[in-house]
């Protein structure tokens, strides 16, 4: 990686630091001539894909509970139904959790799904962000995310914007704060993180942001990189960087978009900051500023922003998480759904919330739900989609789905269908060189496309 020391910033986990860039996963091959000529090479190429369509993928890692939010069991009895009622939304007909009234009144841009099915029970992010198992041709690196598909097949709008960044704070328990694999895609397809590891970084010395911009200074600066790497033997095989990592070192647009402190404070007011951060625990902060920062990555041409809100582990004192986090979260999707909305972006930006499984039916004696893979529930905004609709059901105690049960793969696959990639004929080849399909002969809901 690289680090190119920049402003001091405060970021939403309350850590004071200097911000910076890293480039991460962006070389291949031996660190070898290295020259200006490899420079304008890289200016000159031009993205492969000219669009603006981008997914913001909201993972509520833990497992949120299912019938606490959009699938109120009024009928169950109170050991299942639990604390909270329904409440009506913008669309006659449909009502979800009391803790989401701002979300019900924008009913009519939003989908609820129900009946999400083929959870496989892991405590990850890994088939909200790729859609498959993570044993799925683990052999051979595993199938990768959304965002490194996005990255292999489109690559960057610009040389300044990665196709791909994940926003989510570390967590101890690692799998929630996993960026979304690049699987056998490679590194060059990973996740941008501006939160990821400092201490193994190699510094640009002496070369901040504002003076990149001579190139006489980044080519030496480079050059002592290439000799302090060669002698240390820590990068084996890096010969040239890639036109996304020089272009993310020339140029500040990707840090004026992480910082969302060039919002006007109205703007950041209507978010919030989701602080005190409850329940955390060994799982995400609830940051509401993530999905600020999300807007202006999309706005700013990133493809793919990936982030992890709070921690819905909730096998004690769940109506307490669900009021804490409920309505944090709220008002960050109701607000990032109103803004992409006031700026013409959200038939663009799909939106997808959700987590790796519901919870049990039944409340546990420490008035918590545990974990239940049987059935999910998920939220979706924009992409170009019908909102307005409620989709699925499960049965009286929320068990099961019995009426429209909706695979995971199925909601991957309309993500793929918004940004303009048909799921059912697109591949991309594995290391072998044989073409995988990006899932495995799952339709877009048909409702919504």
């Amino acid at each position: 990686m690289l680090t190119i020391s920049g402003q001091k910033t405060r970021y939403c986990d309350g850590v004071s630091r200097r911000s910076f860039l890293k480039i991460g996963g962006l070389a291949t091959g031996a660190l070898g001539g290295f020259n200006l000529a490899d420079l304008l090479r890289a200016e000159s190429v031009s993205s492969r894909r000219n669009s603006n369509k981008a997914i913001i993928n909201i993972f509520l890692g833990g497992g949120p509970p299912h019938q606490d939010m959009w699938d109120i069991k009024t009928e169950a009895p109170s050991e299942i139904r639990g604390e909270f009622g329904p409440i009506n939304t913008a669309v006659p007909g449909i009502q979800i959790g009391e803790c989401f009234p701002k979300l019900a009144g924008l009913m009519d841009k939003l989908v609820v799904i129900r009946s999400v099915v083929g959870c496989t029970g892991a405590h990850d992010a890994f088939q909200c962000f790729s859609g498959w198992e993570r044993s799925a041709m683990a052999s051979i690196g595993g199938r990768p995310s959304i965002g490194s598909v996005l990255s292999k097949l489109a690559g960057p709008t610009s040389p300044a914007i990665p196709a791909s960044v994940a926003l989510a704070a570390k967590t101890s328990h690692v799998p929630w704060s996993e960026p979304g694999a690049a699987g056998f895609l490679g590194t060059a397809n990973q996740a941008f993180q501006p939160n990821g590891k400092g201490m193994d970084d190699l510094v640009l010395n002496g070369i901040s942001l504002d003076r990149l911009n001579n190139r006489e200074q980044l080519l030496a600066s480079l050059d002592t990189v290439k000799s302090n790497v060669d002698a240390s033997g820590v990068m084996d095989g890096v010969d040239s960087f890639t036109q996304a990592a020089f272009g993310v070192l020339t140029s500040s647009q990707l840090a004026d978009a992480l910082d969302v402190s060039k919002e006007p404070k109205e703007v950041r007011d209507r978010y919030g900051d989701g602080k005190p951060y409850k329940y955390q625990y060994d799982g995400a902060p609830t940051c509401n500023d993530h999905l600020l920062m999300a807007r202006r990555l999309v706005e700013a041409g990133v493809r793919s922003v990936t982030l992890s809100f709070g921690r819905w582990d909730s096998h004690g004192a769940n109506f307490d998480l669900v009021r804490d986090h409920g309505g944090k979260l709220d008002q960050a999707v109701s607000a990032l759904v109103e803004d992409l909305d006031e700026r013409g972006m959200l038939d663009d930006v799909t939106i997808l919330v959700w987590g790796e499984f519901g919870r049990t039916p039944r409340i546990n004696a420490n008035a918590g739900r545990d974990h239940w893979p049987q059935v999910s529930c998920a939220l979706m905004a924009g992409g170009g989609m019908k909102t307005g609709q409620a989709i699925g059901a499960t049965n009286r105690l929320g068990e099961r789905a019995v009426e429209r049960p909706v695979h995971v793969q199925e909601i991957v696959a309309t993500a793929y269908h918004n940004l303009g990639i048909d799921p059912m004929t697109t591949t991309v080849n594995d290391p072998t060189g044989r073409p995988q399909f990006l899932i495995d002969h799952r339709e877009p809901i048909r409702e919504l496309v």
